[in-house]
């Protein structure tokens, strides 16, 4: 009997214990609480279907577009022939004839968008896999139009694969080397600023390829320390620590000198295209059209304002300004993101009316018609049908914290195809008959499911039920969306969670979570809202008593052009006052405790928590930054100036910094930085403590070992947010 009782009670406190404090960090960082989603997905030529990565990434899988079931299998490794042999993939390729597949194994990360891997070509017809070239890691592969052909790129310099001459391999460039030119990928700022990482194309008959080159001799180079550290160790550090050199322009610094260029095939004439683009321009992508004769080449000007479309012929070199797009203050990356072409022309976004909408021109840059049109963003673009004239995107018609799956007919009239309010993201098949959606809210996870192109679901692939059930049993409490207006009469949105036994009797402590950079958006009715989904960390917080809030200030997207760009040269002046009347806006309601209100963020969320924590109010009792911005002097060139222009052109603007403004500093602050951040230095917070000390301001710091932007391996994610919470429980309760 006293067995039974004990079990009984221990039983009850189980339950008790899943309620009150169920989430742990450990299971937040480790992944306990990851959504299952459907991978590698890519719409098939005949319309009905899609392939996928299958879930232990051994096989490919076709599949119905119209039931979910599956039709074929691709690709598997148990069955593959030759002298090859895997045990599972990283990703795959298919030809545009879908008879070949290119195999991704060993993936290595570069950057953000770059990485280095062992590929694989892959005849699905008698089922032979070889290696696609011997002579080390490939990056970026693609096929030529028929599929005959791959070329990549290694050691800066681009190969071609000829598949029916015995996989004979030929080098196009033989002037790629590090830190000084690069052929057919971008270098580093490039890559991260307009968000690519392959920069050649093949035209249309497979007779030419294209590609930009990047001599990037004269860029100053930035070196970082390496340690031998731990998971992993680099061992050849043990005794004398390393070093990493690459080229890193900052602000108003000098650029890689960008050209583009052609090779002829057949004949193996290199070319280099008779581009009128400044000394210091960017050229943020190339594409062939459907005219093997008409390469279309983005140009930009250093301040990045100005869009021009050249279409280039490969052979002659000459260049045609076909499309100009100029809009005030600057130019977002949407136009290269969404830059869709079809036969006979092409779909561009623009900010042109205030708001990002997509256009349609004929391919000699002839306007014909804009494609969506009123006051909403459209936030992606999924195609565009020649036949009918419809196109299909994802847009914020609802307000600035939905995202919709939408059809716009050839009279512009718009349709919501998505079903449920909150996030939808969409995948259409290739005739545009279906469609794969990804749904989620605040509080549900990302439910995948297969529609018709009337938005009719037709079968649910993925509802992640577990996952909610296993949050659901956590009793957690649910956020809340809320808007209120600044003491300037701004209409700002924000969420709120708080405690699952929250009382309007009592008082609380607060901690504020943020981004705040330029067109960036926190508060979304998505599962991925907050610093994990679910709002999974805010919970864990309110768990331990806290009530977490999000607010976006001016500056950032889903509201238009006005909106986004108030902030345009003081970056981080009008974010910060946000941020600030947010708190206090907070510290009016009853049951918040004005004197316990904390900030945090990373990247340009430290950034903002700085600026806001020495705004001069003086409304934070904590704060944490992690991997923060502390002078916009010190960050790249594409990204700084598109907002900043350059230090000499803005001396004012980048002169308001956490680092001038650092003997405002008011309440505990604790930097969190990785020594090996390719992205934002360390030095950002080896200047800013140092004027922390000469400015007798206390602060603390906590330094990770050889880690990147991301502060991620091994204990590193359980130790940083271990920190934070703790951080926030010493200085605020």
């Amino acid at each position: 009997m006293k067995r039974i009782l004990l079990s009984m009670v221990a039983a009850v406190l189980a339950v008790l214990t899943v309620q009150a404090g169920g989430l742990t960090l450990s299971d937040l960082t480790s992944g306990v609480y990851a959504a299952r989603g459907i991978y590698g997905v890519r719409p098939m030529n005949d319309g009905e279907r899609y392939s996928q990565l299958s879930r232990d990434a051994r096989q490919i899988i076709a599949r119905s577009f119209k039931t979910g079931e599956q039709t074929d299998v691709l690709f598997d490794v148990a069955t593959t022939k030759g002298d090859v042999r895997l045990q599972s993939i990283d990703g795959y390729i298919l030809s545009p004839d879908e008879k070949t597949i290119l195999i991704q194994t060993q993936r290595k990360a570069i950057y953000r968008h770059s990485a280095t891997a062992v590929w694989y070509i892959y005849t699905v017809r008698n089922r032979t896999l070889e290696r696609l070239s011997d002579g080390g890691p490939q990056e970026v592969p693609a096929f030529s139009p028929d599929g005959t052909m791959v070329a990549f790129v290694r050691d800066n310099n681009l190969f071609l694969v000829k598949l029916l001459f015995g996989n004979s391999e030929s080098q196009v460039t033989k002037d790629g080397e590090y830190n000084r030119v690069i052929n057919g990928k971008p270098d580093w700022v490039n890559e991260e600023e307009f968000s690519f990482a392959r920069a050649f194309d093949f035209n249309a008959d497979g007779t030419m390829l294209a590609w930009i080159r990047y001599d990037e001799s004269a860029v100053p180079e930035y070196s970082f320390p390496l340690y031998k550290g731990a998971a992993p160790a680099l061992d050849a550090y043990a005794t004398y620590p390393g070093s990493y050199s690459y080229k890193y322009p900052m602000a108003g610094e000098q650029n890689a000198t960008i050209s583009v260029h052609s090779y002829d095939i057949k004949s193996h004439v290199t070319r280099q295209m008779k581009l009128p683009l400044a000394a210091d321009g960017y050229v943020p992508r190339i594409q062939f059209t459907s005219d093997p004769e008409r390469l279309l080449v983005l140009t930009q000007n250093r301040h990045q304002d100005c869009l021009d479309i050249y279409a280039a012929n490969p052979r002659s070199t000459e260049c045609k300004l076909i499309v100009r797009d100029q809009v005030e203050k600057y130019i977002t990356e949407e136009p290269y993101k969404n830059l869709q072409l079809f036969p006979g022309g092409f779909v561009l976004a623009s900010e042109r009316s205030g708001y990002n909408h997509l256009y349609l021109y004929d391919l000699n840059g002839s306007l014909k018609r804009p494609l969506t049109s009123g006051n909403f963003v459209v936030k992606a673009f999924y195609g565009y049908n020649p036949q009918t004239g419809d196109c299909y995107f994802a847009g914020n018609q609802e307000g600035a914290p939905y995202q919709a799956v939408y059809r716009a007919d050839a009279k512009g009239n718009i349709t919501r195809l998505s079903q449920q309010q909150g996030t939808n993201t969409a995948i259409f098949s290739k005739t545009f008959k279906y469609f794969l959606n990804v749904y989620s809210n605040i509080t549900t996870p990302p439910v995948t499911t297969l529609c018709d192109a009337r938005g009719k679901v037709l079968t649910t692939l993925e509802d992640n039920g577990s996952l909610k059930s296993k949050v659901e049993g956590l009793k957690l409490g649910k956020p809340e969306f809320f808007t209120f207006k600044t003491s300037e009469g701004v209409e700002l949105n924000g969420y709120m969670v708080k405690p699952a036994d929250f009382s309007a009797s009592r008082r609380y402590s607060v901690v504020m979570y943020q981004y705040s950079g330029p067109g960036s958006q926190q508060v979304i009715d998505s599962w991925y809202a907050g610093n994990m989904g679910g709002c999974l960390f805010e919970h864990y917080l309110a768990q331990e008593g806290f009530i977490c809030v999000c607010v976006d200030g001016r500056g950032t997207g889903g509201r238009g052009a006005a909106f986004e760009k108030q902030t345009y040269q003081h970056l981080g002046y009008l974010e910060a006052k946000d941020q600030v009347e947010t708190a206090l806006y907070l510290a009016s309601l009853s049951y918040v405790d004005k004197d316990r209100i904390g900030i945090w963020g990373w990247s340009y969320g430290g950034f903002m928590t700085l600026m806001s924590m020495t705004e001069g109010r003086g409304v934070f009792a904590a704060g944490v930054a992690v991997a923060p911005v502390t002078n916009y002097r010190f960050y790249d060139s594409v990204y700084t100036e598109r907002y900043m222009r350059t230090p000499k052109e803005n001396p004012s603007g980048y002169g308001e910094n956490p680092i001038s403004r650092a003997s405002k500093l008011h309440g505990d602050l604790l930097i969190c930085h990785g020594t090996a951040d390719d992205n934002v230095h360390y030095r950002n917070t080896a200047e800013l403590t140092e004027a922390f000390v000469q400015a007798d301001k206390p602060f603390m710091q906590l330094v990770y070992t050889n880690r990147n932007h991301f502060i991620m391996g091994g204990n590193t994610r359980q130790h940083l947010y271990g920190s934070i919470t703790r951080w926030f429980k010493d200085h605020l309760k």
